[in-house]
């Protein structure tokens, strides 16, 4: 998590925004859930976040060659704005 706490520091987060605050706590439990913000409010690291501890925790090579996280968008345009902000943390 140092590595992620780092990287969110560099990408200019500070402070958690409150879809990050409300979001982020239960998604790190396994919840599902469903969150609904403004633009620009850091709707994608609420959710990737989460997804990114996830894989430092677990730490083990891949069993096989398929993808452990899927994450879909409803337009290309959309998927590859989540990949840059994903970029950032990774």
């Amino acid at each position: 998590m140092p590595e992620i706490g780092r990287a969110v520091s560099d990408a200019g987060y500070h402070t958690p925004s409150p879809i990050q605050e409300q979001a982020i706590p239960p998604l790190l439990k396994g919840r599902d859930m469903i969150g609904c913000a403004q633009t620009g409010t850091g709707k994608t690291a609420a959710f990737t976040l989460p997804i990114l501890q996830y894989l430092a925790i677990k730490n083990k090579p891949p069993v096989s060659k398929r993808p452990e996280v899927l994450i879909i968008a409803p337009t290309r345009e959309l998927a590859a704005q989540i990949g840059d902000s994903v970029a950032k943390f990774v």
